[in-house]
């Protein structure tokens, strides 16, 4: 199953919210989503001269990821709508890994995401997102390759994971939050914290370690 390939790009809001109503912000401009399991599809439906972001899908063994970067770079041109001019866009991809199972090589994706951190970070002071899976002790190199590569270019990195100890019915993960200095800053120590959680119906409760409300 192809999960969702998607991007969020968004301006910041005028005002604090207490959430995000995605579909006020596509009407607006604000969102511009690609559905990564209905595009995989269309692709094969149309002709081979109409260009497609996932066009790297007919194409065997070319694993080229630019017409999604171009996809991605048209979203972001402003557009006749004032209120959807691009301020601190906010891009999300849902999950990398996808790629990589899909037979893009990890080299592929981390120029993938470069061309993106020049466009979206450098250009247009913006942020990205994204996700990537672990492969664990299981011997992935080019998952490796994915996960080291998209580690050293990051600010910030968060590592959810389960617990050493095992299955715990108050406790079901932790997750590390590493920030990154940057190079030149030599000085200044990475910072790291964690925090275990808890998935709820509708929300997730983080706690300091051993600090679990259900323990006190």
């Amino acid at each position: 199953m192809f999960p969702e390939l998607n991007h969020l790009l968004n301006t910041t809001p005028d005002r604090a919210e207490q959430g995000v109503s995605l579909t006020t912000a596509r009407e607006r401009g604000q969102l511009v989503f690609l559905e990564g399991l209905k595009s995989s599809v269309d692709v094969f439906f149309r002709s081979q001269e109409e260009p497609h972001p996932l066009q790297f899908l007919r194409e065997a063994n070319t694993g080229n990821l630019q017409p999604l970067f171009e996809f991605v770079r048209e979203a972001l041109k402003p557009g006749d709508n004032a209120e959807a001019a691009w301020r601190c866009p906010v891009l999300l991809v849902d999950d990398l890994s996808v790629l990589l199972s899909l037979g893009v090589g990890a080299v592929a994706v981390l120029d993938f995401i470069h061309y993106c951190r020049a466009t979206v970070c450098c250009e247009l002071k913006g942020n990205i997102v994204t996700l990537v899976h672990d492969s664990g002790d299981a011997e992935d190199e080019e998952n490796d390759v994915l996960l080291n590569g998209l580690s050293h270019q990051s600010h910030l990195i968060l590592r959810a994971e389960g617990l050493a100890t095992g299955f715990c019915r108050d406790v079901h993960g932790q997750l590390r939050i590493l920030w990154r200095r940057p190079s030149q800053l030599t000085a200044q120590r990475d910072r790291s914290l964690t925090y275990q959680y808890k998935i709820q119906d509708k929300s997730v409760s983080f706690f300091a370690k051993g600090m679990s409300p259900a323990v006190l």
